[in-house]
């Protein structure tokens, strides 16, 4: 760390340097004096911005491929993702309201600049292994829909950047505004298809209960370690931590724990509905595909191919197809403000966001590129799922530090996180840390 930097007693730099979104930040009031409903609902936004995230296309393609190979088993891996969610999305929240910061410059802060710098490498890997699913669902919505090749779709989902440069121009309600109403189009798609599916509600619900089979099959942890890199993804931790700050709740004790309260509040609330659409495409899958010994779905197209003659409703496919853009569509929007977030925090390097849109763009169109013209459709379910993979293995490098910070009492004064909730924090990081060695592990043997 640098010699000549001041420090706070409570072991931040005394200088945070300029906030990330500096252009939205504290740009949401929040009434002093205005009844809990109304406070509350100046909160509402950021969550469901994070939900996008655990349901974006690279989540489709491994609920999909679990579903199909493993029924409803895996249901249960997609609860445990859930509930880790949003105890690590809670933590986000507190740590950017008790310290005015975002994870990305908590660590900047903290970390030697070696060190610092490597996450900010981890971080930027795990928003291109974000992107790549997000282009490649994108393009196969827009294929799906319209008919465009894979690989001139793939190319206009470049052209988001201007979507989001028009949206943030109107002000971050908008941007949040547009969101759930996409959420809203997802939701409708798939209540219709799971109506459509008539899944056996029993296996349903046993789905949802944990077994060991999990631990022992190696391509069931495989999938398993997929669905968890997808639901709880390291991007939405520094997204989260970045868009809280959008609103001025004040800078007292009562102020950052009114915020707190309803932050939590909004973040799992919007979680708790990612679940039912997470838990949707899954059991979608295994009531569609597994029931019918389609045990090997795990392409977007051939699925979306598929549910007319099995469900028996021509209307499917193209609500299908309607979902999968409407996530596709949601997710680069998220995905442009986490990766400002994570080059602002970590480097306080400022560039116009649709530069940055379109640098990250290209390090994920040109694999997706790749993919997709060498080995047409039936490649790039294997790249959604082993970017979501990807994803997982990331994900200890963005839990680890989140869960230092809020555990401490120097850094976080009054907000510092309960012990039990810190010890809850680390035994959740410690898992996924003891999953990916065991993935790891299993790879190398083959």
């Amino acid at each position: 760390m640098d010699a000549n930097v001041k420090w706070q007693a409570g072991g931040w730099r005394a200088e945070r340097g300029e906030a990330s979104l500096s252009d939205v930040h504290r740009s949401i009031s929040v009434a002093r004096n205005a009844s809990k409903f109304r406070k509350m609902a100046a909160f509402v936004g950021p969550g469901y911005m994070v939900a996008v995230g655990y349901m974006d296309p690279g989540n489709w393609a491994t609920s999909l491929a679990g579903g199909s190979k493993f029924g409803y088993t895996l249901l249960t891996v997609a609860l445990i993702s859930n509930i880790i969610a949003i105890i690590l999305q809670s933590l986000t929240a507190r740590l950017a309201i008790a310290s005015g910061r975002d994870l990305a410059q908590a660590c900047r802060d903290a970390f030697p600049r070696p060190v610092s710098y490597m996450l900010w490498a981890l971080a930027e890997l795990a928003i291109i292994a974000t992107d790549i699913a997000e282009v490649i669902g994108t393009a196969i919505g827009l294929n799906l829909i319209f008919g465009i090749p894979l690989e001139i779709g793939v190319v206009i989902t470049a052209l988001d950047v201007f979507l989001i440069l028009y949206l943030q121009k109107l002000g971050f309600r908008w941007v949040e505004a547009f969101v759930i109403a996409m959420l809203g189009v997802i939701a409708v798609c798939f209540g219709m298809q799971i109506f459509m599916a008539d899944p056996v509600w029993g296996d349903v619900i046993r789905g949802f209960a944990p077994t060991t089979e999990i631990l022992k099959n190696p391509e069931m942890l495989y999938l398993a370690l997929g669905i968890l890199g997808a639901t709880v993804m390291p991007h939405n931790l520094y997204l989260h931590s970045g868009i809280v700050l959008t609103r001025d709740f004040g800078d007292t004790v009562e102020d950052k724990k009114s915020a707190l309260t309803y932050a939590t509040i909004d973040s799992t609330v919007a979680l708790m509905f990612a679940l039912l659409i997470n838990a949707s495409i899954l059991i979608l899958a295994a009531a569609a595909f597994h029931t019918t010994g389609r045990t090997e779905v795990a392409e977007l197209g051939e699925a979306q191919q598929l549910l007319a003659p099995l469900l028996g409703f021509a209307v499917a496919p193209i609500l299908f197809g309607i979902s999968l853009l409407a996530c596709g569509i949601n997710s680069t929007v998220t995905a442009t403000l986490a990766g400002q977030i994570v080059m602002e925090g970590f480097l306080q390097l400022r560039i116009p966001p649709w530069m940055r849109r379109l640098v990250t763009r290209a390090i994920a169109i040109v694999p997706a590129a790749i993919v997709t013209i060498w080995y047409g459709e039936s490649g790039t379910g294997k790249l959604l799922i082993l970017s979501q993979v990807v994803l997982s293995l990331q994900l200890s490098f963005a839990v680890f530090p989140l869960v230092m910070f809020t555990a401490s009492k120097a850094k976080m004064g009054e907000l510092v996180s309960p012990r039990w909730l810190s010890a809850l924090a680390y035994f959740i990081a410690v898992f996924i840390a003891g999953l990916n060695i065991k993935l790891l592990y299993d790879l190398a043997l083959g």
